[in-house]
């Protein structure tokens, strides 16, 4: 296919601001030709010179120029170029709108030519990730910090994410933009941020933040505490919503046969009684004889259980540590379960008495140490009454510096008496966890695979034993 001289140009075009994308994130030094040549570009789009300007954030361009912000969102869904077959069978099919778009294309103020309309998507990509990638070095503001998290959801928006999701989700360039923020965090001075208030309002909670609170929280007093404390206090509520939801909309437990079915119009089972019914129709009228209706069954089974969750909270694990902590509470509110909570690194914490408050548990935990984990199932196997209606769940790397026989002898004698064990290497938000090979293939070969990936997958495995 034969490039137009304008299509060329617009090749040129987005080629000069990628250029200076690139240059400009590997350093931040300005190049003259290529600034000059940019800023020709978006002023010949009509955009704002704002674009080019990495201080600016997302969100003050869009307050100036509220237009840009329905572009800036799906700007990254589809980047995929229209397919030449397709293009040609439109083109055929409508012949008069082709030479109608090409009439008005040429109008002052029509629409963009689509070479035009690419070079407009690349001033617009190249804002957002000059934004979120090009974080420079050194110390960070509060207020910095705060003006990247949201720079950081317009990308999210871009990508047809909600603000957050995708670092709290870690699908796609989640982890990378939560490794991004966690850089941001541990280069601010976050105690002298926490102990001006007006400074501490400006700061979005985030998980990377709240492990450097949870770390930090020791040497923090008075109102440098109490600002540390509403921020865990928002996060944690936060994250509470969203695996509310995820539990609420997960699959249940099996369907209890032994109970009929509640005959209510609800669960009347239409198909199955115009079925069984068939031979009750009636040519002559016209109609179906209905002498017996079937509803379906709903009750499902519930049994009296004991969840036994167990977290590693040396400092590899803090992700798991708050996703668990909250995930314990939110199943310790369900009817006949009883939760218990035990955390640990070179000691056992029982922390069952706060079990329905993950702000108080996540107060009382030490990140950091090594791992004892024997110590841990020393703990938790009084713990259990009935085998048969108790579920262990071991948040764990399972890096157990030279002592795995005896954990894992631990475990296979939880699992032989009949709980129902559960090894979870991550339940992060990012899916993410190195675990130790040897557990891996050893918990393999017990039949009781480890659970890593995204945590719907632990709320899966738990609602469906315990409801």
């Amino acid at each position: 296919m034969t490039h137009s001289p304008d299509d060329r140009a617009a090749a040129n075009r987005r080629q000069v601001l990628y250029w200076r994308l690139l240059g400009r994130i590997f350093d931040p030094d300005e190049q003259p030709t290529l600034e000059s040549a940019s800023m020709a570009v978006v002023e010949d789009l009509g955009l704002p010179a704002a674009l080019l300007d990495p201080s600016v954030s997302v969100d003050t361009v869009v307050q100036r120029f509220p237009e840009v912000a329905d572009e800036l969102r799906g700007l990254l869904v589809d980047t995929g170029p229209k397919p030449e077959a397709e293009a040609g069978t439109d083109a055929e099919a409508n012949p008069e709108a082709e030479a109608g778009t090409e009439a008005e294309a040429g109008s002052t103020g029509g629409p963009y030519q689509p070479g035009e309309a690419e070079v407009r998507r690349a001033a617009l990509v190249s804002k957002l990730l000059l934004n979120v990638f090009a974080t420079g070095a050194g110390p960070v503001t509060a207020s910095q910090l705060a003006g990247w998290q949201a720079d950081a959801g317009w990308f999210e928006q871009a990508l047809g994410s909600a603000p957050g999701e995708l670092r709290r989700q870690g699908t796609g360039l989640g982890p990378t933009l939560a490794g991004i923020e966690g850089d941001l965090v541990r280069r601010m001075r976050l105690r002298e941020v926490l102990a001006d208030p007006t400074l501490a309002r400006q700061l979005t909670p985030s998980m990377s933040l709240i492990e450097q609170l949870l770390r930090d929280k020791s040497n923090l007093s008075g109102v440098a505490l109490a600002n540390a404390k509403a921020l865990i206090r928002r996060f944690v509520d936060e994250v509470a919503e969203v695996l509310r939801t995820q539990v609420a909309q997960t699959s249940v437990g099996s369907i209890d046969r032994s109970v009929p079915p509640k005959r209510v119009y609800r669960n009347l089972d239409l198909d199955r009684t115009i079925w069984q019914n068939l031979t009750n129709w009636s040519p002559e009228d016209e109609r179906l004889y209905v002498d017996r209706l079937y509803y379906r069954q709903t009750a499902r089974k519930t049994t009296p259980s004991r969840l036994i969750v167990v977290v590693d909270q040396s400092g590899s694990m803090v992700d798991s540590m708050v996703n668990c902590t909250i995930l314990a509470s939110i199943f310790a509110g369900l009817p006949k379960v009883d939760v218990h909570l035990i955390a640990y690194d070179t000691r056992a914490l029982d922390l069952t008495p706060w079990v329905h408050d993950p702000f108080e548990v996540l107060l009382r935990t030490n990140l950091g140490g090594g791992n004892d984990g024997p110590l841990a199932m020393a703990m938790a196997r009084p713990k259990i009454v009935e085998p048969r209606n108790t579920v262990m769940v071991w948040i764990s790397d399972f890096y157990e510096f030279g002592r795995s026989q005896p954990l894992f002898d631990g475990i296979e004698a939880v699992h032989r008496s009949g709980v129902r064990f559960i090894p979870v290497g991550s339940v992060s938000s990012s899916g993410q966890q190195s675990v130790n090979p040897w557990f891996r293939q050893r918990l393999k070969d017990l039949g009781t695979p480890v659970v890593s990936g995204h945590i719907r997958k632990l709320v899966f495995e738990l609602k469906s034993f315990l409801t």
